[in-house]
C-alpha cells in the first residue's frame, strides 16, 4: 500500500475505530510528549533539566505532559524534596519500550530532511535502515512480493 493510500485509509476510519496506531497516538501522539520521552531515554531528569533540554516548551505544557505520561504508566515521578515538592522523572519499562518507535520516526525524519543526520552503523559509518523482521519465519517482511502490506492485529 502506498504511503498516500495508507494515509487516506487511516483518515477514513471512524473516530471510534481502535487500531494499534490509534491507541499509540492517543497515548503519545503529540510533539512534546515524544520529545519528553526522548529526553528521558538517557536517564532520570528533573523538571528544570527537561525545560532546558526541550527549547520552546512552556513550563505549564511540560507539567501537563509529565502528568499525562505518569497517568499512562510511561514514567514515574520520584520525589527528591518535600519543601518545596520536587521530583525527578524516570521512564518505566513501558516508556523505555518507545525507544524503538522513536528511532524509526527519527530515521524517517532524517531521510526526509537531512540525510547526514540519519543514524549510522558505528563500525563502518553506513546509514542504517530499519526493517520489519519475522523471527518465526526468519525473513524480512516487505521483501516478499506477496507481502505488500503489513497488517496489525
Amino acid at each position: 500500500m502506498s504511503t498516500r493510500k495508507a494515509t487516506i485509509s487511516l483518515m477514513a476510519q471512524p473516530e471510534d475505530a481502535h487500531s494499534p496506531l490509534a491507541e499509540a497516538l492517543a497515548r503519545v501522539g503529540d510533539r512534546w510528549t515524544l520529545l519528553v520521552v526522548e529526553a528521558l531515554l538517557t536517564g532520570p531528569r528533573r523538571f528544570n533539566d527537561l525545560l532546558g533540554q526541550l527549547p520552546g516548551i512552556a513550563a505549564n505544557i511540560l507539567s501537563e505532559r509529565l502528568k499525562r505520561l505518569e497517568r499512562e504508566g510511561l514514567l514515574v515521578a520520584r520525589p527528591y524534596s518535600e519543601r518545596p515538592p520536587r521530583a525527578a522523572y524516570q521512564l518505566t519499562a513501558d516508556g523505555r519500550d518507545l525507544a524503538g518507535a522513536l528511532r524509526l520516526l527519527a530515521s524517517w525524519g532524517a531521510a526526509h530532511t537531512d540525510p547526514a543526520e540519519a543514524p549510522r552503523h558505528h563500525a563502518c559509518g553506513t546509514p542504517i535502515e530499519p526493517r520489519w523482521y519475522c523471527p518465526t519465519c526468519d525473513h524480512l517482511v516487505g521483501d516478499e512480493p506477496d507481502q505488500a502490506e503489513v497488517h496489525f492485529v
